[in-house]
């Protein structure tokens, strides 16, 4: 495979021949600049040219470690060749008819192994859409009509999206809701059952947690008028918050006994990212309904709902859709995507990436002071920050480090409620030597 598409022979090396971001690529910012909105924030202004397996090249010549997968999308690497030879084939045939309009098989493929890889052994259907975003929201209309109620609960320091259901269920108001209200009605926000922070320690927190959000569920809403509860396995922009063990089936049984929709968003979780193929297999935790994208198609747009028959059947014909939703391109993509997690093991090499991560983290725990939580599963890995002998967020010690770390030639992203969390999310067919360097380099960000 040639360079240009990024594969294998992409060398897999950090290699920085110029300042971080270089010439060319501040000069593509200045345009940028000039044509783009601020709104559209960047987390590390290098202007790529191609990527794979653990790199990203840019415009300048330099070749950075990645740590975040385009937000844990590329996890099965970019361009990977079995996505890339899916996809060239494809665009030559035809690169869109609307599946509503004039279908096309590899729809009704990537729906059928969507039915038969997630949790659960009961009667499936799927449907595709484009954005995280949109399967969330097409979850929660599936669930008000198929149970004839309104009310939606979700968790704090939860993130579903930016469209105004989903920037309504999620729990951050800067930046995601700021000004942009009024937001949607009937979405109740309970407690998440979040260790570091509990207020009675991390061995209380699943039981507490759990009767707290059920308490308020039945006593300010009702449980009869839940149409479904919406949460992350692992909370993702809220800072890689892994829910005490025993929280999840808690709240899942709960909804199970009053005849509520309990949605998985695997948007970030999902496709092998966390050491299984979805993280609610993680507690045996079986969702209604599953909402899924960012991993799913290797980059290309696209997301799925994937639930119980018996409700999204109730949903009347021209009830779903969209007319880029289930696009043949990306369709082909995702079959690419999952072939290459199965036969790379994609799923053992993500727990390989925790065993290898979370140790190294662990010690740098021991050695420096400011990192008060290291968590995670898998390739989804965080360590919160504080001030030293506290609990208290430090926002200003993540922004430093980031700094250090992107100027050393390591792409890394922030996360979290208070702005304080490092995350990390290397692409799945990272190699192992880039993997530890990139955490000698984080290492040294700490230390300085």
């Amino acid at each position: 495979m040639s360079n240009k598409q990024g594969g294998p022979a992409l060398p897999q090396e950090r290699r920085l021949v110029t300042e971080i971001p270089g010439p060319k690529s501040r000069e593509l910012l200045a345009r940028k600049q000039a044509a783009v909105p601020p709104g559209i924030g960047t987390t590390l202004p290098v202007f790529v040219t191609q990527a794979g397996g653990g790199v990203v090249v840019d415009i300048d010549g330099n070749s950075l470690i990645d740590f975040g997968s385009g937000i844990a999308v590329t996890s099965v690497g970019n361009a990977a060749p079995r996505v890339v030879e899916r996809v060239t084939k494809q665009v030559a045939d035809f690169t869109h008819t609307c599946f509503m309009v004039t279908p096309y098989e590899s729809y009704v493929e990537v729906c059928e192994k969507l039915n038969s890889l997630t949790p659960g052994d009961h009667e499936k259907r799927t449907f595709l859409v484009n954005s995280g975003a949109e399967a969330v929201e097409n979850a929660v209309k599936v669930a008000r009509l198929a149970t004839g109620r309104q009310a939606v609960v979700v968790f704090d320091h939860g993130y579903h999206g930016r469209t105004l259901l989903t920037m309504t269920l999620t729990a951050k108001n800067m930046p995601y809701k700021q000004g942009f209200g009024p937001f949607a009605p009937e979405v109740y926000r309970v407690p998440l059952a979040y260790p570091f922070r509990w207020p009675t320690g991390p061995e209380n927190c699943a039981e507490e947690a759990a009767a707290q959000a059920i308490d308020a569920i039945t006593k300010q809403i009702g449980a009869t008028n839940v149409a479904a509860v919406v949460i992350e396995p692992i909370a993702g922009e809220g800072g890689f918050i892994e829910p005490a063990k025993g929280f999840l089936p808690r709240i899942a049984e709960f909804c199970r006994e009053n005849g509520i929709v309990f949605i998985a968003d695997e948007v970030q979780t999902g496709f092998a990212r966390t050491g299984r193929l979805f993280a609610c297999e993680d507690e045996g935790v079986v969702p209604d309904i599953i909402a899924t994208a960012k991993g799913i198609a290797g980059g290309l747009p696209l997301a799925a709902v994937t639930g119980r028959a018996d409700l999204l059947d109730k949903v009347h014909a021209g009830g779903l859709g969209g007319t880029y939703g289930g696009n043949p391109l990306a369709c082909e993509a995702a079959l690419g995507v999952l072939e290459t997690i199965e036969s790379e093991d994609l799923v053992g090499k993500a727990r390989r990436i925790g065993e290898i991560m979370l140790p190294r983290l662990k010690a740098m725990q021991e050695r420096f002071d400011i990192i008060g939580d290291v968590r995670g599963r898998g390739a989804m890995i965080a360590i919160e920050l504080v001030k030293p002998g506290t609990k208290e967020p430090n926002p200003e010690a993540v922004a430093e480090i980031v700094r250090r770390c992107h100027a050393e030639g390591l792409l890394v992203l922030t996360a979290g409620t208070y702005g304080n969390v490092l995350r990390f999310l290397p692409p799945l067919v990272m190699p192992q030597h880039l993997l530890e360097e990139g955490l000698g380099i984080l290492e040294k960000a700490l230390s300085a």
